[in-house]
């Protein structure tokens, strides 16, 4: 028996000798701190703390800073003279960087930018949830591990109103994620408004039934209710505002070649029914006068559809017109362009791409694709943009 106690007295020594070496991770989930910061420095005694008085220099007062603040308990603005808790920029630090320290009277935030202030408040604000008043002292350093950390929102297959999608970007930005990548386009439906096309707004929006149940049940059963939506370009820059506002930057995607069904039911002839040879003046793909509109139709369903975009001058120049809206409402270096899942089997059937594929000494559907990404590539690149795509872009190679 006495050797029994005798080694719980031992282990208990050793845990509480390890108090001081726990990890960062184990220190950041005591003070409620997520993500994990890169340093947390803490015995987590009380400080003399039980109400923040905020001072933020006016150059560093922005709406969702004030937001983040009087969001916390117990807390309010104050002069610099009164206040407890003091920011201010160290440009030694990186963009993001801060240090948070809460010592036995007051609260210290040094930042490498306004960036960094926002998650600074944002920690300070997540440690008074987690572990109320009085503060513990506590000294947090942190760095983000990634420059790019995203989150990605398809609001093609189901559509989420602008109040959503704020708050989707409000949770983001509560754990401190950077990117928001938006996927607009889809099979299923067309999401943003593009001044040149109104069809895209009158057809491709909207899709007259959605599949209901799993995708394998069969026969597949559906709801029978028209379904869709489009943002404004008004809205549009509405959310990329509020996501700036956040340090958030928005990466729009477009799909292209495949998963545009939606795209092709408001306009046929980007589509490969409509088959074209090639000719001396470039090839429009325009409709001939009186003849029948191939029935496309939005998709009604998940999965992978065998109609992609044609690869003519006319599918081109739509195209490069959309781009050229979709670039005055999102500033960011990036687009992204999709590339995935695409189907070669209306290009095998089509005479206009076997064609292009000899005109341009292609050996296969494959190198077409590779053919149409790098052009759409160079294209967006002459407009001081990047591209992004899935994984599949790497297809048949890239420029």
């Amino acid at each position: 028996m006495r050797q029994t106690s005798l080694f719980i007295l031992l282990l208990a020594g050793l845990l509480t000798g390890c108090h001081s070496h726990k990890t960062p991770e184990a220190l950041a989930h005591n003070l409620g701190v997520i993500p994990a910061p890169a340093s947390v420095t803490s015995d987590f005694q009380p400080s003399e703390i039980n109400s923040l008085r905020v001072f933020l220099p006016d150059s560093l007062t922005t709406d969702y800073l004030r937001l983040i603040v009087n969001s916390l308990p117990k807390t309010s603005f104050s002069d610099e003279s009164s206040a407890n808790v003091k920011v201010a920029i160290d440009t030694i630090l990186d963009e993001e960087e801060y240090t948070l320290e809460i010592s036995s009277d007051k609260v210290t935030v040094r930042a490498g930018s306004s960036a960094g202030v926002q998650y600074a408040l944002t920690s300070l604000g997540q440690i008074a949830e987690h572990r109320g008043y009085p503060l513990p002292v506590a000294v947090v350093r942190d760095k983000p591990k990634f420059k790019y950390r995203g989150m990605h929102l398809d609001v093609g297959r189901h559509f989420f109103d602008v109040a959503d999608v704020k708050k989707y970007l409000d949770y983001m930005a509560m754990y401190k994620y950077n990117n928001f990548h938006w996927h607009l386009t889809e099979d299923q439906g067309w999401r943003i408004e593009i001044k040149k096309y109104p069809r895209l707004q009158e057809v491709a929006a909207f899709r007259k039934e959605t599949l209901i149940g799993h995708y394998s049940d069969q026969p597949h059963k559906f709801d029978g209710k028209r379904y869709g939506g489009y943002y404004t370009q008004e809205e549009v820059r509405e959310i990329v505002r509020y996501a700036s506002d956040r340090h958030i930057n928005v990466i729009p995607e477009i799909e292209m070649p495949g998963h545009s069904l939606a795209a092709l039911a408001a306009y046929p002839q980007l589509g490969c029914r409509l088959d074209r040879t090639a000719s001396e003046d470039g090839n429009t793909g325009k409709l001939s006068e009186g003849q029948d509109q191939p029935a496309y139709e939005v998709a009604t369903k998940w999965g992978v559809f065998e109609d992609v975009y044609c690869p003519t001058e006319y599918t081109f120049g739509f195209l490069e017109d959309v781009i050229d809206e979709v670039i005055q409402l999102f500033p960011g270096k990036y687009i992204h362009i999709g590339g995935d899942e695409v189907p070669k089997v209306s290009w095998k059937n089509s005479l206009f791409c076997q064609n292009l594929i000899r005109e341009k000494g292609l050996d296969n559907e494959e190198d077409l694709q590779s053919y149409f990404i790098t052009r759409m590539e160079k294209y967006i690149n002459s407009k001081g943009r990047q591209i992004i795509g899935w994984d599949e872009i790497l297809e048949g190679g890239l420029a």
